[in-house]
C-alpha cells in the first residue's frame, strides 16, 4: 500500500506541473504514466489477494 500511496504522489504534482506550465508536455505524460501503473498494481495486489485460500 505504501508503494501505491508513493507512486500516487509522486503523478499528482507531476500531471498538474505538466498542464499548468507550458512547453512541459512530458512531465503530463510521466505523470499519467505513473497513475497507470499505480492502478496496475493495486489491481494486481487486489486480485492476488482474493485468490489465497485459506488454510484448513
Amino acid at each position: 500500500m505504501v508503494l501505491f500511496l508513493v507512486l500516487l504522489c509522486s503523478a499528482i504534482p507531476l500531471v498538474i506541473i505538466g498542464a499548468v506550465v507550458d512547453g512541459m508536455l512530458y512531465l503530463l505524460s510521466i505523470g499519467v504514466l505513473l497513475l497507470v501503473v499505480a492502478v496496475l498494481y493495486l489491481l494486481v495486489r487486489s486480485m492476488a489477494r482474493s485468490h489465497r485460500r485459506p488454510a484448513h
